[in-house]
């Protein structure tokens, strides 16, 4: 068995690359919507752009990122780690294939029925005259998106059992920088001679963008020795293995957008006092969740990035114990950087949102009803993120039925929780956010409770303790923020420099504020991820 401080550092060390990766990417992101906010503001034209985007996600987050990932990672880093690198270069082109045929199928069937499913997911858009035309062509023009993003999600997986997590995690990045400069490149030439040009231009720059983020990661394939070859052999064990894995997956994930079917239902259906239907549910969801993607991603996704070829070796040479320890660290880690985070896009969420997408036709109060729904997503993050690293370990142990189960059983909860917030409380779209931090929090602890009834102690006792300690020290953090944000807003009253200035100060302080509260309370996962990020920093200087 290799030393637990050299598997500890070259952990941290992919965790780390990967997070600046992302974070690079969350950046580009919160660019790109920026650019949308500016444009579209929360519009009907953006509410239809959203559900016209979401709906090639959703079969995305079933298919590609979500199933697939799950079920070819831990069969392909298997088949690194016990046989050749030629069998396993057949399992990638034969999974590749496979994915074109079959998702190119699902594309096709999309395109055909997409008024079907406009009126599916948001019924409440025919109260608005050509809401749902708008959402159909666009939902047309971006399904193609779905087959790019597979395959890229198949060669992200290749790469990171490769250990190579920088150019995968950076694919986002090409897709936001490219769907922006080709959507605007179309939309300030082309897209002014018919309406709605702007926004269907933008919908062409989400399927370029695609197709960079495919392209981006081809070269590392190749050098890797992993350039893809069409071959069909539906007979193979490892894809057989895939699919056996896939199908309870699928079904897990199934739920999961079924739970993202309802929220935008309601959300498309909410009205004001008078009846009258609202234009900008949908669009504050949208932002909101955008926003919470940055830390998501920085913590939540590079962590499990990280983490899952790592278990699926251990698993795959049966060192149980190696397991545990690689899965329990990764926990401790998403509570050190996610628990805080919950605290400050909470307490900075209007300042940060108004900093940002307040601008153009994105107004004041949609910056208000935007940081509401922020600050209910916020109460999940933790959730979210530990379920990115918990999930996959089922599956690095073939076991694809006990996240289905647990996803099967959010329906309920979800459908329950966000009948009762919008209906019962009044809390209208920011209910359906809460409503989801809910369902990500009960799930991630069934998760965690199932898998320590597999596998014994998963070092539980010590995760607790560590988590009140950062929630201690996430409490000071959110004491100093509170003082600064009210100092800087006493001074410069409510405006976009009182805003930009918040951000700019108190956001700073909080980080320094928790690192030293923190130290004081001995949170034990502080001090490797501070060696990482400085060896990061070293890495990347010039001198």
């Amino acid at each position: 068995m290799s030393d637990p401080a050299h598997q500890q550092h070259v952990f941290l060390r992919s965790a780390g690359a990967v997070s600046a990766a992302v974070a690079l990417s969350r950046v580009t992101g919160v660019v790109r919507e920026m650019v949308m906010a500016r444009l579209f503001g929360a519009s009907a034209a953006y509410d239809s752009f959203l559900l016209g985007v979401r709906i090639p996600n959703l079969t995305r987050n079933l298919f590609a990122e979500g199933a697939l990932s799950s079920a070819f990672v831990p069969t392909f880093t298997r088949y690194l780690s016990t046989k050749s690198k030629r069998e396993a270069a057949e399992l990638s082109n034969l999974v590749g294939t496979a994915l074109i045929l079959a998702v190119g199928a699902v594309c096709l069937v999309g395109i055909v029925f997409s008024p079907q499913l406009v009126a599916l997911l948001a019924p409440g858009f025919a109260r608005v005259p050509g809401k749902t035309e708008l959402s159909i062509l666009l939902t047309r023009i971006m399904f193609p998106f779905l087959l790019l993003v597979a395959l890229a999600a198949q060669a992200m997986g290749v790469l990171n059992a490769c250990g190579r997590f920088g150019v995968p995690a950076l694919a986002s990045t090409t897709f936001n920088l490219g769907s922006v400069a080709v959507g605007l490149a179309l939309g300030f030439t082309v897209g002014r001679r018919f309406d709605h040009g702007m926004i269907v231009c933008m919908a062409c720059g989400v399927v370029a963008g695609g197709v960079l983020q495919l392209l981006w990661q081809l070269p590392a394939l190749r050098r890797a020795g992993f350039g893809f070859r069409p071959r069909m052999n539906f007979h193979h064990p490892g894809l057989l293995e895939i699919a056996l894995l896939m199908l309870p997956a699928l079904v897990g994930n199934a739920a999961t957008q079924i739970n993202v079917t309802v929220n935008t239902n309601f959300a498309s259906s909410l009205t004001d006092s008078a009846g009258h239907a609202i234009n900008g549910p949908v669009s504050w969801l949208g932002y909101a969740f955008r926003f919470m993607q940055l830390p998501l991603g920085l913590f939540g996704v590079a962590i499990a990035s990280a983490t899952l070829p790592a278990i699926s070796r251990s698993a795959a040479l049966e060192r149980m114990e190696e397991f545990r320890d690689t899965l329990a660290r990764s926990l401790g880690m998403v509570l050190l950087l996610t628990i805080p985070s919950s605290v400050g896009l909470a307490l900075m969420g209007e300042s940060m949102i108004g900093a940002i997408y307040q601008w153009g036709r994105f107004t004041a109060a949609d910056t208000h009803q935007t940081a509401l729904a922020l600050t209910c997503y916020s109460v999940g993050l933790a959730g979210y993120s530990a379920t990115k690293v918990i999930a996959p370990a089922f599956y690095a142990l073939h076991d694809a039925r006990t996240p289905m189960w647990v996803s099967l059983g959010s329906i309920a909860l979800n459908g329950g929780a966000a009948f009762v917030l919008v209906t019962r409380t009044g809390m209208g779209h920011a209910g359906l956010a809460l409503s989801t931090s809910l369902v990500a929090l009960a799930g991630s602890l069934a998760l965690f409770l199932l898998l320590r009834a597999r596998l014994g102690p998963l070092h539980g006792r010590r995760l607790a303790w560590t988590a009140a300690r950062i929630a201690s020290a996430s409490a000071v953090m959110g004491l100093a923020c509170i003082a600064s944000s009210r100092a800087v807003h006493a001074i410069l009253a409510h405006g976009k420099v009182a805003q930009m200035a918040d951000v700019a100060v108190s956001i700073p302080l909080g980080a320094a504020v928790y690192y030293f509260a923190a130290r004081f309370l001995r949170v034990e996962e502080l001090e490797p991820v501070r060696n990482a990020v400085l060896h990061f920093v070293k890495e990347c200087s010039p001198t």
